[in-house]
């Protein structure tokens, strides 16, 4: 199954459920997207050299230190 009838047939799901269950899968929800994204912040951090190069690319951009990316991509 793909993505789009997964989520057509949650939506569906969702309509159907009164308001206070609603709120306990939108609780829910929000829980594994909160666990998603920490799972993909420790893969990131888990990468040798990953943190200090992130932090060297924030103080650039807020320098100043950027290129455009039309600049590096002309078909963008």
């Amino acid at each position: 199954m793909d993505k789009n009838t997964l989520l057509q047939e949650a939506r569906q799901r969702l309509a159907a459920l009164t308001e206070e269950r609603l709120r306990v899968v939108n609780d829910f929800l929000a829980y594994l997207l909160e666990r998603e994204e920490s799972e993909a912040t420790a893969e990131l951090l888990a990468i040798p050299g990953f943190e200090e190069a992130f932090q060297q690319a924030l103080r650039e951009a807020e320098a100043g230190e950027v290129t455009a990316f039309s600049k590096l991509r002309r078909d963008v």
